[in-house]
């Protein structure tokens, strides 16, 4: 597996991943309520990460999907439907900015003896 710093041929870099790592849901009609999802932000050599979960209304008529069916992309995109442009935005500038905090750092600590 490639480092975080190492190019990954095939991959433009920068680039911002959201993976979704839980759904808690119903049993007996499967819907889906929570999602626990990340989002990883991958520039410069650097990468920085952010988790986050949200709540969901329950699907209207043909809007439900079997839990069975579903997939990443699907609920990847309900989370940032869910979240908004303005918010999916925010996070994937964060996570930037701490991206060039890391690279250029402006504060630190420690004792000079």
């Amino acid at each position: 597996m490639a480092k975080a710093t190492e190019q990954i041929p095939g991959v433009d870099f920068p680039f911002t991943n959201w993976d979704i790592t839980n759904m808690e849901r119903t049993i007996a009609d499967g819907v889906v309520f929570i999602v626990h999802y990340t989002v990883t932000r991958f520039e410069d050599g650097e990468q920085a990460g952010a988790y986050g979960s949200i709540g969901l209304e329950a699907p209207e008529g043909d809007q439900f999907i079997p839990y069975a069916d579903l997939e990443k992309a699907i609920v990847v995109g309900w989370v940032r439907s869910a979240l908004g442009d303005e918010k999916v935005a925010e996070i994937e500038a964060a996570l930037s900015t701490s991206i060039q905090e890391k690279l250029h750092p402006v504060k630190t600590s420690g004792v000079p003896w």
